[in-house]
């Protein structure tokens, strides 16, 4: 392991604009990251152009300052091309690094592109020391680390690596870990690992028992973490990250230049920290915590009755005419032009707008203060006690829409002679992964009989969390058991041993999503114990978990979907891994699955390609166990969407009401070359009625239309 360089740690600014850009290095930032064009996951975000990177980099290196580009959105397999394009682009423009999320990005930038850096984004769910190695041995050159990690298990993750290591600082958290939500997706398609999250863990919810107050239960507030800057330092973070791609200039100069004063000033400088308390409170965000790193649960992470707007707090609805017009007691200053969101507290949802009216005792005013009691026109249905809250202001709207000083135009010409001197490479690469030929697919999930039940003819593996289901007369017989390793099951499994002996030799081991670095012992030491009894196949759930099978000698290896594999580009590297099987991202879309399945990759490589195809997944896997959870109690959304909170991995999971099912879509599955399947029974108390039922639909005698395909049937976004 390399010695980790001690050094001041660099201050990481976002900028969505060239105006943002520009005033981020003015405020003192040492490095920004902008959205690679069509790569990154920040969809709402306009793409720069290839000009006004080359401009961007020029600029950031003439003032000893790095620029970095996310490419971290994942990647469809038609999407590939472009990818291609893109990557030989930035390449020849050589930012200072890659910010990726994608396997098959990665593939394509080390077997292409080696020239790139490369950095592990959040998105790849590095929460422990096996993850940061694995990325380290993969060549990364810095990882960026989960947001929901303490101060103790960062400085026991830096004492084990010499890579580099950023954390976020400041700004929006997720509720879920990274990576591992699917509630946008699951709702309507809109995949948070592409960029278009729609968030409704910012949503109000109501509890299903009668006398509980509905909230913003899952809505986490801002991280501001000033007061830990030196604690991080000291632990060995080398970046600190401020997230906010889609905020404004104002807000990014006031969080770079509180930050800088703490960075710059001695450890325990009270006034450094009191002059950078002042620039946030300047920067319009939402209500604010210190996140995870003094405590796995701090008390202000989230506030569940407050609705987690972005903004400074207004006032709230009191008179309100036929017109749309409200009357308020302002809490803060307010100006004709600046930017607003009306909050709706009944439902939870928000509307901006730019405020265009607004009175003072029936006479037009184009400025206010607080204390006023004044009446704006609100373009959208309001009630009152609704809430306002001010996102931006006039003032800083205008500055930032002062003229660049960038002049991208004069970089065109470049830009366009090297897109010229690229064509032939990148014809050549295209050519180079289309150039297997494709397979024949075809077959029919007719099925054969095999002890009086119907086998499919997709293999079908059932993944349980409960051992007392391998004793169940299944309808199928299943290819493999993937049973989730746990505490529970493993001393379920000694208790057992005997009555499973039966079906032990189908039985393949799966570890979960969420492995944090004090549980890291427990699972090295049952994983041994297993071993030794000559359990040789087993699930990983991320890449970072192969290192805990060191040679893989005689071993089969599979992947979970949250591995998320989304394209064919993504598999050379599992195979290097030594992987024989994996399973496709469980939001994909059968366009999307059908262009993967069918790749040459697949079909020519050397892993073998499955898909859940009946569960009820974790639709966000997160961290925080609080209070006012209600677990094993239903919720509802605004939209009457029904959910359950659980516990699962020592997180909480949300579960939606049912099951979706592939089940009757098998024989299309084997057409487009899939080659398993996977039943999963996790997280739910299972009855004989549902195995019933999953019977009749593999025998093809009746299909529960009620259920959902996830994405199958729609289009992943």
């Amino acid at each position: 392991m390399a010695a980790r360089e001690k050094r001041k740690p660099e201050l990481l600014a976002p900028a969505g604009t060239l105006p943002v850009f520009e005033q981020a290095i003015e405020a003192g930032a040492d490095a920004v990251y902008i959205g690679a064009p069509a790569l990154h996951a920040r969809a709402l975000a306009k793409d720069f152009s290839l000009a006004e990177i080359a401009a961007m980099i020029e600029f950031s290196r003439s003032r000893g300052v790095k620029l970095y580009l996310a490419a971290n959105s994942l990647l469809k397999e038609r999407e590939i091309p472009r990818a291609v394009k893109t990557l030989a682009m930035l390449a020849a423009l050589q930012p200072d690094a890659l910010i990726i999320q994608d396997l098959g990005i990665y593939h394509l930038c080390r077997k292409y592109f080696p020239q790139l850096p490369l950095h592990a984004s959040t998105l790849l769910g590095a929460h422990n020391s096996l993850a940061v190695r694995q990325f380290e041995n993969m060549g990364f050159k810095r990882v960026v680390l989960a947001r929901e990690l303490t101060l103790r298990e960062i400085s026991a993750i830096a004492a084990q690596t010499g890579v580099e290591l950023e954390t976020f600082i400041h700004g929006a958290l997720c509720f879920s870990y990274s990576g591992l939500c699917l509630f946008s997706s699951y709702l309507g398609g809109k995949s948070g690992l592409r960029g278009r999250c729609v968030q409704p863990c910012r949503r109000r919810y109501s509890w299903s028992e009668k006398g509980q107050q509905p909230g913003y239960f899952f809505s986490m507030n801002d991280l501001q973490a000033v007061a830990s800057v030196h604690k991080l330092t000291g632990a060995g973070v080398g970046s600190f990250k401020i997230e906010g791609r889609l905020r404004s200039a104002h807000y990014v100069a006031s969080v770079v230049r509180a930050y800088r004063k703490v960075i710059d000033a001695p450890a325990g400088d009270t006034t450094a920290l009191q002059d950078a308390g002042e620039l946030l409170a300047q920067a319009m965000g939402r209500k604010t915590g210190t996140g995870y790193f003094s405590s796995p649960a701090p008390k202000d992470l989230i506030a569940p009755y407050h609705s987690g707007n972005i903004g400074t707090f207004l006032g709230r609805a009191g008179r309100v005419s036929q017109q749309g017009r409200i009357t308020l007691h302002l809490r803060q200053p307010l100006q004709t032009g600046d930017r607003l969101r009306l909050h709706q507290e009944e439902t939870g949802e928000r509307v901006a707008f730019t405020l265009r009216i607004m009175t003072q005792k029936s006479r037009k005013v184009s400025q206010a203060v607080p204390g006023d009691r004044v009446t704006v026109g609100i373009p959208a249905a309001v009630k009152k006690g609704d809430s306002l809250f001010k996102v931006d202001s006039r003032a800083a709207r205008a500055a930032e829409k002062k003229q660049s000083t960038l002049e991208p135009e004069s970089f065109s010409q470049t830009v366009s002679q090297l897109q010229s001197r690229l064509r032939h490479n990148i014809a050549a690469i295209l050519g180079e992964l289309a150039a297997a030929p494709r397979r024949k697919k075809g077959g029919t999930a007719a099925g054969k009989k095999a002890g009086g039940r119907r086998q499919p003819e997709l293999p079908l593996y059932w993944k349980v969390d409960d051992l007392r289901l391998l004793k169940s007369r299944l309808p199928v017989i299943p290819e493999l058991f993937l049973v989730e390793l746990s505490k529970k099951t493993f001393a379920d499994f000694q208790r057992l041993q005997k009555p499973l002996k039966k079906v032990q030799h189908k039985i393949a081991w799966c570890l979960p999503p969420v492995m944090l670095e004090g549980e890291l012992d427990f699972f090295r030491k049952t994983i041994e114990t297993l071993l030794k009894k000559r359990f040789l196949t087993w699930q990983i759930a991320h890449v970072g978990q192969q290192l805990l099978f060191p040679g893989n000698k005689g071993m089969n290896l599979l992947g979970d979907y949250t591995v998320n594999v989304l394209n064919s580009a993504a598999l050379p590297v599992l195979a290097s891994l030594r992987l024989q099987r994996t399973q496709a991202a469980i939001e994909i879309d059968r366009e999307s699955l059908a262009g993967l399945a069918g790749s040459p990759g697949a079909v020519h490589g050397p892993i073998s390609l499955g898909m859940t195809v009946y569960g009820t997944p974790p639709l966000f896997t997160a961290r925080p166990m609080l209070p006012h959870f209600h677990y094993n109690q239903p919720f509802t959304s605004p939209k009457g969407e029904v959910f359950t909170l659980r516990k699962a991995y020592n997180s909480t999971v949300a579960l939606a009401e049912k099951p979706f099912s592939f089940l009757s879509r098998l024989p299309e599955l084997v057409r487009l070359g899939v080659q398993y399947g996977v039943i999963d029974l996790c997280h739910r108390k299972i009855e004989q009625g549902e195995i019933e039922a999953i019977g009749r639909e593999l025998a093809g005698r009746s299909s529960r239309k009620k259920l959902s395909t996830f994405n199958y049937l729609g289009t992943l976004q």
